[in-house]
Order: structure tokens, then C-alpha cells, then sequence
């Protein structure tokens, strides 16, 4: 399976360059983290619980880091074991681009699963790869580059404000 996609993050390049490898802000991002440590500049050991449709499996697995290309982006690499559920393993290319005082953050992510997970059927674990993905990447967004603008409500006497009903009118 294989997913693409793109983040805009509103931060400079370096800082989300400097997010994307510090363990706090992953162990925050990364949906089902139970817990992650760095062994070195471009190693970690990760323990991740997920529940993909009626199956819930704690995976434990290695991510190496390589391509290393600073403020730029590298490829990220992961392969755990989920036991009697079955393992998973994959990576993906991360690019950072400059966008004024943004960063324009894409991937290109390819994984593989076996065992009893893959027997969920293809559509089930390529929705729920694709959510966790997204879930990822907004949460990262806001933790590296602040939350998301508040949607502004309009004055109730604006024009393009919304007409309220009888009983909004009633009770305010």
C-alpha cells in the first residue's frame, strides 16, 4: 500500500525539521504511542497500540532514520511485530519546503503488513492506514506550528451572519 500526502505547517523549515526528530514531539503525534526512546542520532524503539476494525495489537518495532538531508527532509523506516496479530513494517520520504515563514511538509509513504491483521481486507486497512497518517500530520501541525486559526463567528446583526429560529430568537 501506498500513500501520499501534504502538510502545511506554520513553522520555518529548521523547526520542523528539529521536530521531526525529537522523540517528545513524535511520542505526542504518533496516534496509539505508547512510548518511544531514541538508542541513537538516527535510531529509536517505539511501542505503539492500535486497534485496526475488531483487532486491537501492541506493536514494538525499530525506526531508523536515513537519507539524512538537514533542513530538507530523509526517509523513515520502521518495522514492529504485533505478535499473534502480525507485523508491520514500511517507511516514508518526508520533504520540507520553504513557504514564506511556513514549511510545506510531503510524504510518500509504502508499507506492508502480515499475519492476522492482513486478513482484515484491503479497503479497512488502507482507510485506517490513510486516517492514522492524517491524524499524524494534524497533530504534528499543530504541535510544531500552533493550532489551527479559530473560525471567527460573525455578529449576530452582520449581514452574512446566520438567521436565527423562533426559538433562537426566544432565548437567545
Amino acid at each position: 500500500m501506498d500513500m501520499t500526502g501534504t502538510q502545511r505547517i506554520e513553522a520555518p523549515r529548521d523547526k520542523v525539521y528539529a521536530a521531526l526528530n525529537d522523540v517528545d514531539v513524535l511520542r505526542q503525534c504518533i496516534p496509539g504511542c505508547d512510548e518511544i526512546t531514541k538508542t541513537s542520532d538516527t535510531e529509536m524503539n517505539a511501542k505503539v497500540t492500535l486497534r485496526i476494525g475488531p483487532v486491537k495489537a501492541s506493536f514494538t518495532g525499530k525506526v531508523t532514520l536515513s537519507d539524512l538531508d538537514p533542513p530538507n527532509g530523509y526517509t523513515i523506516t520502521g518495522e514492529g511485530s504485533g505478535g499473534m496479530a502480525g507485523f508491520a513494517k514500511g517507511g516514508a520520504k518526508v520533504s520540507l519546503a520553504p513557504d514564506g515563514d511556513a514549511t510545506i511538509l510531503t510524504y510518500v509513504v509504502n508499507a506492508d503488513i502480515g499475519g492476522k491483521i492482513a486478513q482484515l481486507g484491503a479497503r479497512l486497512i488502507d482507510g485506517t492506514s490513510k486516517k492514522l497518517a492524517g491524524d499524524f500530520f494534524e497533530k504534528f501541525g499543530e504541535v510544531v506550528g500552533g493550532p489551527p486559526p479559530a473560525a471567527v463567528e460573525a455578529p449576530p446583526d452582520a449581514p452574512d451572519a446566520p438567521k436565527k429560529g423562533l426559538l433562537g430568537k426566544l432565548f437567545g
